[in-house]
């Protein structure tokens, strides 16, 4: 019998849990006693953490002041909208799941979960009942949308127009239009994990393309451009984000007409964009200059202008490179928004000192900041897998 070159699969090796654990982790005197060290501090820190936990933490101090922790001092009567807005992103996330493949489900999963885990948080707390009960709502329509999506795909291009619409529909529900079920909420009473992630997303989406433009502008042939590009990036990354927001809250207002007022959290949020803008930049020209001469030229053999060689051939490739140094960036940005409390914004930091402030929380400060990290750690992981998904779906660093 004849068999084709090639046509064999590759071997497989399987081993057994105890096999797998002889080769990696007692494989000598050595590794044994590292693996027995290790195993060691890991039991000692379960143990510990878990007795404090347990017996020895304030939770009340948390489960009182849940609502302060999403929300902040945004109206108890209005905090409505920001549910239903809520509710629209989660069916839309699990209307994705089908469409747009791997990345979307883990940061449809990771909403799931932070919306099940805070629903769980608000049952034990005096504010349990219909916020919970709607959280619980939410994470299960993120499912039944995406089960719905499964069974009857939507398309691309509604989805996609969807998804912008919630942009406006957002700004709408969270500020009101000041006239019947909708009146306005000053910005002031926006804080919490509310404020946070509006911080973080405005800066996420409008510094990505700025940042785009800078890269490109930087590396242009128009002398005054390329300047200009390198001026503001030089400028802006020789200066801590602390300096960039002082400016935005105390300087800008003095160099503007009187009659010109910026909300503050406007400010932050464009402080905020314009400095990370300007790493953005930086990363992207890295992946610029990593794109071979021979890309460029093939590009215009076949009849490309200098705009759709950008387009087309050098920015698709020179962006999937740096989607790790991106999300990296993105991360760090994310957990940069709590530097706006120095500027008077009660973000999800800032309520926790707040809140470490009343007389029944004194002492309950590792309370409050385990459950601050707690938060935190959950949006940068579901950032840092969804980004994990995305090379692996690009061909990151395979082809």
């Amino acid at each position: 019998m004849t068999v084709e070159p090639g046509s064999l699969p590759p071997p497989t090796i399987t081993l057994t849990p105890a096999e797998w654990a002889r080769r990696n982790l007692f494989s000598s005197v050595i590794s044994s006693a590292a693996t027995g060290l290790v195993i060691g501090l890991l039991a000692w820190a379960v143990i510990t953490v878990g007795g404090w936990a347990v017996r020895e933490a304030r939770w009340d101090v948390v489960l009182n002041n849940q609502r302060l922790f999403l929300i902040g001092q945004y109206p108890g009567n209005e905090a409505w909208r920001l549910w239903l807005n809520l509710a629209v992103l989660s069916a839309l996330a699990g209307l994705s799941v089908p469409v747009y493949g791997g990345t979307i489900r883990t940061l449809t999963v990771s909403l799931s979960a932070l919306q099940l885990i805070l629903a769980v948080l608000l049952a034990l707390s005096p504010l349990r009942g219909l916020i919970a009960l709607g959280l619980l709502a939410n994470a299960a329509g993120i499912w039944g949308a995406y089960a719905l999506g499964g069974l009857r795909p939507m398309p691309r291009r509604w989805l996609t127009i969807a998804w912008l619409l919630t942009i406006p529909l957002t700004f709408v529900l969270v500020t009101g239009i000041g006239v019947g079920q909708l009146p306005d909420v000053r910005s002031n009473a926006w804080g919490g994990l509310l404020l946070t992630m509006l911080l973080a997303v405005v800066g996420i989406v409008l510094s990505f393309p700025l940042g785009v433009l800078l890269a490109l502008g930087r590396r242009s042939s128009l002398p005054a451009v390329r300047l200009l590009s390198t001026v503001y990036i030089e400028l802006i990354r020789g200066v801590p984000l602390v300096t960039i927001l002082f400016m935005a809250d105390i300087m800008l207002p003095l160099l503007l007409p009187g009659e010109v007022r910026i909300d503050r959290v406007l400010r932050a949020m464009g402080g905020i964009t314009l400095f990370s803008a300007a790493y953005v930049a930086e990363n992207v020209r890295g992946g610029l200059q990593a794109i071979p001469l021979g890309q460029y030229e093939a590009a215009q053999a076949i009849g490309l202008n200098p705009v759709q060689t950008n387009i087309f051939v050098v920015l698709p490739q020179a962006l999937r490179s740096v989607i790790p140094a991106n999300v990296g960036l993105f991360i760090s940005l994310l957990k940069d928004t709590t530097l706006v409390t120095i500027v008077g914004l009660l973000e999800l930091l800032g309520i926790g000192r707040a809140i470490l402030a009343q007389p029944q929380s004194l002492g309950a400060h590792l309370e409050v900041y385990v459950f601050i990290a707690a938060l935190f750690f959950v949006l940068c992981y579901a950032m840092s897998q969804a980004s994990y998904r995305l090379e692996r779906a690009l061909g990151v660093g395979t082809r």
